[in-house]
């Protein structure tokens, strides 16, 4: 039983780090695409097209996070990993948030960054605003990033 255990916290490890992070190479990808076709109108824009190219990444370090927090605590940098199948479900299901939303966010932050992008290369003063819209996306990254990190770091403390 041990075994599926295993299995399954390095199945939910895996997807919190894997699907974040397709999402946000996704996402970061389409908007330096965006970014680039306004730094060849005008090269002086490119330190605000970037910072805003940069925020659908944000996803895939949230992931990577969850994953080594997953990994410390099921014991495969040191330490014990016999897990419970039960224990196994908890620490795949406390993996989820991220890995979903994760996915998800970075992809839609895409677009919105895409969009403000598109309105600082039209009106650069308005650089504040436009990082609000991508901001707005990144609020559910971190809801989900807290949601389960709260949840692998309890899993430990369960008695099945």
């Amino acid at each position: 039983m041990s075994e599926m255990g295993i299995v399954l916290a390095v199945l939910g490890m895996a997807l919190a780090a894997l699907l974040p992070g397709i999402g946000s190479a996704k996402g970061v990808g389409i908007a330096g695409q965006a970014a680039a076709a306004v730094v060849t109108d005008d090269p002086a824009k490119f330190s605000k097209v970037l910072v805003l190219q940069l925020l659908p990444g944000t996803q895939g370090i949230y992931g990577l996070l969850i994953a080594f927090v997953t990994m410390l605590n099921i014991g495969l940098l040191g330490g014990s990993s016999d897990i419970s199948l039960m224990k196994g479900l908890c620490y795949f299901a406390a993996c989820l948030p991220m890995a979903i939303v994760g996915w998800l966010s970075a992809l839609h932050q895409a677009r919105a960054s895409i969009a403000s992008i598109n309105l600082v290369a039209k009106k650069p003063e308005q650089f504040g605003k436009a990082m609000i819209f991508p901001a707005m996306v990144e609020t559910y990254a971190i809801l989900a990033l807290l949601i389960s990190l709260l949840a692998v770091m309890n899993v430990a403390n369960l008695n099945i």
